[in-house]
């Protein structure tokens, strides 16, 4: 059976300005969703699932239309506010959706077979979908804890123009995940030192070199049930709060501390770079395009 990809693109950038889901940046007009999709094929992957909002599904449509379904399944879920177990009680004032892992989530009654999980708007490159889609793809039937990520070095994956979230990674001398950390905020000050705010509010210092999540998981089915569960409780705790949210490596964390799953880190030589900040573009577009030069993609995709 052919691993899925979950595509996480309900985000609605505000950081970035505008919906850059949607934005184009390779040389004939394609998106970082277009190169995920293609990377994807090529790796592998059966049918794609995109997580978006309906407020933006006409835009989303107008702009992808079908060309990904001549090559690929497609689905389409929605990631609302609302959209929770019902018997919960929710903030009336709250506006956002609940985080990553409620995103995964929505994609319960689609994805039945092991499935990557990505960002519509972080460039993972070929090699990192190769070998996610070459782990997924040899999975046994029966097995519900062999889970993976793809893992890429701090200094990597920081933009020039803000602060980034990532998750902090450690792993055992076999490369299995002991934990995962989401760390807010992460930036480099005026001393070239990375750092980020901890909780009352001191600056703390992290490596450069520190393995971290840009949520590029391995995932297999049994976990729409964990993740159920635990946001169930997630609600019932943190369900009245505004801005609380309902991260995918705090929920892997769990599973790995409760031994329901191992999780194998996954090194890659893929180049990762996204696009938080209008000012990331240039960048993007110039680095896409050194890689259409070197052979790696051609200049048209779906030519």
């Amino acid at each position: 059976m052919k691993p899925t990809l979950c595509i996480l693109a309900a985000g609605m950038g505000s950081r970035y300005g505008s919906l850059k889901q949607v934005e184009a940046f390779g040389p004939s007009g394609e998106t970082i969703i277009d190169y995920s999709v293609y990377d994807a094929k090529r790796a592998g992957f059966g049918k794609i699932v995109f997580v978006i909002r309906e407020s933006i599904e006409k835009e989303f449509k107008e702009v992808f239309g079908d060309k990904f379904s001549k090559y690929i399944d497609v689905e389409f879920v929605f990631q609302e506010l609302h959209n929770i177990p019902g018997g919960h009680k929710i903030s009336p004032e709250r506006v956002k959706p609940w985080g990553t892992a409620h995103a995964v989530w929505v994609a319960k009654d689609v994805i039945n077979e092991p499935f990557g999980v990505i960002n519509a708007d972080d460039f993972y490159g070929r090699d990192a979908f190769i070998r996610l889609g070459a782990y997924l793809s040899a999975v046994s039937p029966g097995n519900t804890s062999n889970y993976c990520m793809v893992g890429f070095e701090l200094k990597k994956t920081l933009s020039d123009f803000g602060s980034v979230n990532r998750g902090e990674c450690v792993t055992d001398e076999n490369g299995f995940l002991i934990s995962v950390t989401e760390r807010l905020k992460i930036r480099r000050n005026e001393s070239g030192v990375v750092e980020y705010p901890g909780e009352d509010g001191e600056m703390i210092p992290l490596s450069e070199d520190t393995p971290v999540s840009m949520n590029m998981w391995g995932c297999l089915p049994n976990i729409f049930d964990e993740f159920q569960q635990r946001f169930e409780r997630f609600l019932e705790e943190r369900g009245q709060e505004l801005k609380s949210e309902f991260y995918i490596p705090t929920l892997i964390s769990q599973l790995i501390d409760e031994k329901k799953i191992f999780l194998k880190m996954i090194k890659t030589d893929s180049p990762w770079f996204g696009v938080t900040y209008k000012e990331d573009k240039p960048m993007v577009i110039e680095s896409l395009q050194k890689l259409v030069d070197q052979g790696v993609y051609p200049p048209s995709l779906w030519e």
